[in-house]
């Protein structure tokens, strides 16, 4: 005997990005704000002022991406259970990626799913991990290697939050926005190169650019099994370096503006990109304080750690690589010798 499951349906998950000052949001179920310490002592305020809810919870978690793991989700559900939250509960994400991913994947799991919006506070965050539904954890072999795809309900991106921003935060989330321009928009790439983003209204179109290149690029590949997988360009390379430091000695959007470095390199080697744009690129990064280098202790180990890359197949390593300025390509293609002349190039430079 055949039983069939017939669960051919459309499911509409989409939602507003709202790019402009926080408004009043008014809900009539029981609202949860994730957050951490800085946010918290920044801006709870601010929200608490323009949130309505029956009741509402704030759970506070270490702030840092080493604290992206098990044990923070099990300090959210933990709280959400102590409250009695329920299947119509709601989580607000309240903070940068780090927050926006945790709050994301503990919603999916949450009583098997509940709603969940995202507040993002940093530049990073607002430009990219916000937006797209990508939510997880890191765990010892990796960055986000557990996690689920769940799409926020809204997003809002209040620019008011940017100007508490160390400029390193800042200088992060410039990487993500360099790494949209590179692989999707020539003409946002040259404008990034004679803008002076420290002017809140280029600033919020450098934002607004950002936020429509990866919308475009999320609604065409909502699960990441085709043109989504550029959006990992630096990333690749970035998350070795994360993992092998610890999450400790770099933040994420610095690890990122290494990885397009490195990416770059190897482009200029493959004959995708002329050395004179990987120049540009190099030179935008570092106008924002970005690190470029970064000393590869073990060349072997660190290409090994490629194979715990999500992209990556059973016995091949795919690349994320800039085809000119305003291109990319998805190579699985490329020789060991190639890519390791790449990372002796950034080891032997360290020495």
């Amino acid at each position: 005997m055949t039983v069939d499951i017939d669960l051919k349906k459309t499911v509409d998950t989409s939602y507003k990005i709202y790019i402009d000052a926080l408004p009043a949001l008014t809900f009539d179920k029981k609202v949860a704000v994730v957050t951490n310490p800085t946010v918290s002592g920044l801006h709870l305020d601010y929200l608490l002022e323009r949130l309505d809810a029956p009741a509402v919870e704030v759970i506070t978690l270490p702030d840092g991406e080493q604290y992206k793991n098990w044990e923070s989700i099990e300090t959210v559900l933990g709280a959400l259970f102590e409250a009695r939250f329920n299947r119509s509960s709601l989580l607000i994400a309240f903070g940068g990626g780090v927050i926006g991913d945790m709050t994301g994947f503990a919603a999916s799991i949450f009583q098997r799913g509940i709603d969940f919006i995202q507040i993002p506070t940093t530049l990073l965050s607002q430009v990219d991990a916000s937006v797209g539904g990508k939510t997880g954890i890191n765990n010892r072999y990796g960055k986000n290697l557990v996690g689920a795809f769940h799409q926020p309900i809204t997003v809002y991106a209040d620019p008011h939050f940017l100007a508490t921003l160390p400029p390193r935060e800042f200088a992060a989330g410039v990487a993500e926005i360099v790494k949209m321009a590179v692989t999707f928009d020539a003409d946002f790439f040259a404008w990034l190169e004679t803008a002076d983003l420290s002017k809140p209204d280029v600033l919020a179109e450098a934002v607004a650019r950002s936020v429509k290149t990866k919308a475009a690029v999320v609604a065409q590949d909502e699960k990441e099994r085709g043109l989504r997988a550029a959006l990992n360009y630096g990333h690749t390379f970035g998350h070795v370096i994360e993992n092998e430091t610890n999450y400790t000695t770099y933040l994420h959007g610095e690890t990122v503006a290494i990885g397009m470095v490195m990416a770059n390199r190897l482009a200029v080697a493959l004959g995708l990109m002329d050395a004179a744009e990987a120049e540009r690129v190099e030179q935008l990064l570092q106008r924002y304080g970005l690190p470029v280098r970064y000393a590869i202790a073990d060349v072997d180990a660190f290409y090994e750690a490629f194979f715990l890359d999500k992209k990556s197949g059973d016995n091949s390593i795919t690349f994320i690589l800039p085809h000119h300025l305003g291109g990319v390509e998805m190579r699985s293609d490329i020789p060991r010798e190639a890519v390791m002349d790449v990372l002796r190039g950034f080891a032997e430079a360290a020495q």
